[in-house]
């Protein structure tokens, strides 16, 4: 799966946050789980890529006396793309998740969804870090990474402003002040004649924004992927069913659906039975640990 398509689904997740945040269901324990497990598992690849690009340490040499030197590491588009744009979904997801627990007094899927978004921000630390450090690097080719960093921003301000009318979430934004500016002039809009188009025409845009400029592939399709599936299991199916770049993800939420009833029905039975009460959740235990673990 594309990273720009990563970019569209948090699109769609801000538009239908709501529906989740607001609605009477619980999100999928099966879904919250697979979706810690494959963004770590992203980090863990990013981190090992990133490691094999920084540049030698200031002081020490960077080969024998008299050796040849290790020429300049070249600095992989889709890796380095694929990081910046990822943090739009994780910082809107991690939103809506925080808005759907603030509502029930819970911290169930917050913990979850935090930990992952202090993973792509240390991800992005190293990305921002390792381009101010390294030597010989083209102007132009640090622009134009310059500017998609800053063209996600200003999106994922917007996307969050979105959400800011639920729970005060603006602490998600890069800048919560121009999220809530984004807040205040969506809501105008809305109230205006033909302001019911003002969100589709906010989805083209960003459609828009992010087609021309990335690169063909990304380095890590496979587990974007799977970050996507999980959370698209996490929302009624109802929601999505005229949204076809994501049909092909449906059997993964099928799965999860399945695991999350056989999981109740496994309840159901050790009450009938006498039984122990059943142990609390996936993703609650999961949260625990990470709370736990300072992650």
């Amino acid at each position: 799966m594309h990273t720009r398509e990563l970019v569209e689904l948090a699109a769609i997740v801000s538009a239908h946050g709501p529906v989740l945040v607001r609605g009477r269901g619980r999100v999928s324990a099966c879904g919250i789980e697979q979706y810690w497990v494959a963004s770590k598992c992203r980090l863990d690849r990013w981190y090992r890529a990133l490691k094999a690009l920084a540049p030698t340490p200031p002081g020490r040499p960077a080969a024998r006396d008299g050796g040849p030197r290790s020429p300049a590491p070249v600095f992989p588009d889709a890796l380095l793309e694929e990081i910046l744009t990822g943090e739009v979904l994780a910082r809107v997801w991690a939103a809506v998740l925080s808005a759907y627990d603030r509502r029930r007094g819970t911290q169930e899927a917050e913990p979850i969804v935090r930990s992952v978004l202090i993973g792509q921000l240390e991800a992005r630390h190293r990305v921002l870090t390792l381009l101010v450090r390294a030597t010989n690097i083209n102007t132009a080719w640090a622009m134009r990474l310059n500017g998609l960093r800053r063209r996600c921003e200003r999106w994922t301000d917007l996307l969050v402003g979105y959400l800011t009318g639920l729970e005060d979430v603006a602490d998600f934004a890069v800048e919560p002040d121009r999220a809530r500016d984004f807040a205040e002039d969506l809501r105008y809009r809305s109230n205006l004649a033909g302001g019911r188009q003002a969100w589709p025409l906010v989805l083209s845009s960003l459609r828009a924004a992010f087609r021309q400029g990335l690169t063909g592939e990304s380095p890590n399709a496979d587990l974007n992927g799977q970050i996507a599936a999980s959370i698209l299991a996490c929302f009624p199916a109802e929601l999505f069913d005229s949204t076809g770049l994501f049909r092909s993800l449906w059997l993964t939420r099928l799965t999860n659906m399945v695991g999350d009833t056989q999981g109740m029905l496994d309840s159901l039975v050790a009450l009938e039975r006498g039984d122990a009460p059943p142990a609390e959740s996936t993703a609650s235990r999961l949260a625990g640990r990470i709370r736990r673990a300072g992650w």
